[in-house]
């Protein structure tokens, strides 16, 4: 494919870091963390659960998005904790699209802006470059 595409090349629907160390290796731009890229499995690993351990593989070596139920800013805060660079986001951009038209993607987009932004005024996270594991709340 890499040889076919002088553009950029994301693969999407990567949940191995195996997986995520090949497309590096053959040329890949961008990997976007997810497990519904077209067909799954019931029991394949939720994209969050992936995402940390897919980083650790690649680590700067290509860009890590992630895509996988992204509804809120707190989601898009979590996803950066973990080590995404970015987020996609379809599902609310299309809700906002079907109630609003263009104005309802407006509106989405600025409802996860804010909220990322209380998220990360809740953390005392000024930058998203600060955000990382260490910013998470998790108990046992």
């Amino acid at each position: 494919m890499r040889k076919l595409w002088p553009g950029k090349l994301i693969i999407k629907g990567i949940l191995d870091a195996d997986d995520a160390r090949h497309a590096v290796d053959t040329g890949a731009d961008a990997i976007v963390v997810s497990n519904h890229g077209g067909r799954q499995l019931d029991g394949a690993p939720s994209s969050i659960a992936a995402l940390p351990g897919i980083v650790a593989a690649v680590g700067d070596k290509t860009q890590v998005l992630f895509d996988g139920g992204v509804r809120s800013g707190q989601d898009i805060f979590k996803a950066m904790a973990l080590g995404a660079q970015g987020t996609m986001a379809g599902k609310a951009i299309l809700y906002g699209l079907g109630a609003m038209g263009q104005a309802g993607v407006r509106t989405a987009l600025e409802l996860m802006r804010n909220e990322l932004d209380v998220t990360m005024a809740l953390t005392g996270t000024r930058d998203v470059k600060e955000i990382g594991p260490h910013k998470l709340f998790v108990t046992d």
